[in-house]
């Protein structure tokens, strides 16, 4: 799967977030305004720019902006490890989200994390695992991860839906210190505005065979960026921080667009920290 976003999406968000206009970035970096529009775009350029000298001026981390020009992806994990666990990728628009199914081996209770678009593949998987799907757990209430929540609720009306959100009325709204178990599984969760207001993540764990959790971050960051701050990027790069870098390294992050990562990979590779 490729970055969700590429060299140019990330110089553009890191751009609009410290309020520096094309003209000044492209002056810094040494190229042309439209050469730099063009590199936003498409995240190609003709010319290479001074990438050290414009992630001084945005704000990012230049060695690590220059890795993702040289081509930086996460290592790519096996999911198996973490059994059970499935990523479920849909896509409308040219909007391609992820949503991430798990459950207990033993007693087959499910938990979904987001919906995606489409809520026929997340049904397909639940029908031939033979899963009793029994909680909806939602990071963030944008269209694009919340689509298919109507369809599931028709199928599977015992669905307890779990949100932060303040207008949704969910059936159990989040707190701090929740611990739900899922068989053998336990589910937390922490909240993570910046993205959205209702932003939240959920960490899955006591895996079989021991694997490390699994962070379901919806919104947060993406392997090698971050998230829109449609609220405040100050405050979701914040509460990454203290949120999801705090996270045993080895913890594996299941982001709502492109690839699996892990925190030590986005601590060591990121170029918004």
């Amino acid at each position: 799967m490729n970055l969700e976003d590429h060299l140019g999406d990330i110089i553009r968000k890191a751009r609009s977030a410290a309020g520096v206009s094309v003209a000044d970035a492209a002056q810094t970096a040494g190229i042309a305004a439209t050469e730099l529009e063009s590199l936003e775009q498409s995240g190609a350029t003709s010319r290479r720019p001074n990438l050290a000298a414009l992630a001084a001026l945005i704000g990012l981390n230049a060695a690590k902006l220059e890795g993702i020009a040289n081509g930086w992806r996460p290592r790519g994990q096996d999911l198996g490890q973490w059994r059970e666990l499935r990523q479920i990728t849909t896509e409308r628009g040219g909007n391609t989200v992820n949503c991430f199914l798990a459950w207990d081996e033993v007693s087959r209770e499910a938990a979904l994390f987001d919906t995606g678009w489409d809520a026929g593949p997340i049904i397909r998987e639940v029908e031939e695992n033979q899963l009793q799907l029994k909680h909806l757990f939602v990071t963030h209430s944008h269209e694009d991860h919340v689509a298919a929540m109507a369809a599931l609720q028709q199928r599977f009306p015992k669905l307890l839906l779990h949100s932060n959100s303040k207008t949704a009325l969910p059936q159990h709204r989040n707190r701090p210190n929740d611990c739900l178990h899922l068989g053998s599984l336990r589910i937390t969760n922490r909240e993570v505005p910046g993205h959205a207001e209702d932003g939240v993540i959920y960490l899955v764990g006591n895996w079989p065979e021991d694997a490390p959790h699994a962070a379901m971050i919806g919104d947060t960051l993406f392997a090698g960026s971050l998230a829109r701050g449609f609220v405040s990027t100050d405050l979701l790069k914040q509460k990454v921080r203290e949120q999801i870098f705090t996270l045993p390294t080895d913890t594996l992050l299941c982001p709502g667009h492109g690839p699996v990562t892990t925190v030590a990979e986005e601590r060591a590779a990121n170029p918004f920290f």
